[in-house]
């Protein structure tokens, strides 16, 4: 049987009298996609830095490609293979957009020393912002960009990270329907290079058309973890998107 990366099991976090997560687990298989949906405040982005090392759970396990990282600081989650982005981009805006990807990529590379050798920082940032979109833009100041750009940018460096999981947090907000399109292909690119990501987003398209599994959380708890078309009938899920 193939080991989970990801498995984190009973996950519990509190902000004083608020439960923002109660008792929450969820698994990653390798090379998977997993969107997570939930009304605002249902413990999504909580979860997010649980599992990244943002915050610390107060109870629960977590377990990463056979590793238990639960009380590992983020930066050594992230060495171990996991990136994350976030919902609003704050890069280097004195720095151009290929000098954003070195800061990642001098990272990873105590991680992958033999890429170093091979290919220096400068031209692996050059090849992952071809592979997203923004190779014209290596040179421009990031302060500079778009917001898809921004997002995009956002994106290449977590990928300049060299994860085994990306966790993608609403990575389309904001975006208008073909921008949406855009960020979903890219998004595809990177799984098919074997990189699991976990979507988190409110974009009901963008979710179905992504994910094999979809997560749902309300309030804290886990109420629906099944195919997309299955949690969408989910009489829980309606509930809690719907009132009915």
């Amino acid at each position: 049987m193939q080991q989970s990366l990801l498995e984190a099991v009973s996950i519990g976090k509190r902000f004083g009298g608020l439960v923002a997560l109660d008792a929450v687990d969820i698994m990653v298989q390798p090379g998977e996609r997993v969107g997570m949906i939930g009304p605002n405040g249902s413990g999504k982005s909580t979860l997010v830095d649980c599992l990244s090392g943002a915050t610390r759970s107060d109870t629960g396990t977590i377990r990463f490609d056979g590793h238990p990282i639960e009380r590992l600081p983020a930066f050594k989650r992230t060495r171990l293979g996991i990136a994350r982005t976030f919902q609003i981009p704050l890069p280097f805006t004195s720095m151009t957009v290929a000098e954003n990807l070195t800061i990642p990529l001098r990272f990873a590379a105590g991680r992958h020393p033999a890429s170093k050798a091979a290919e220096s920082h400068v031209e692996q940032a050059l090849r992952i912002l071809g592979d997203i979109g923004l190779r014209d833009k290596a040179g421009d100041a990031s302060a500079g960009l778009t917001q898809v750009e921004m997002l995009k940018l956002e994106l290449a460096r977590a990928v300049a990270a060299r994860p085994k999981l990306l966790i993608a947090d609403e990575t389309m907000a904001g975006l208008s329907h073909s921008e949406v399109d855009e960020i979903l292909s890219l998004l595809f690119k990177l799984n098919g290079q074997g990189i699991a990501i976990i979507m988190i987003e409110h974009i009901m398209r963008a979710v179905m058309a992504f994910s094999q599994r979809a997560v749902v959380l309300v309030a804290g708890r886990k109420v629906a973890d099944d195919a997309p078309d299955a949690v969408m009938r989910n009489a829980d899920v309606r509930r809690a998107y719907l009132g009915e």
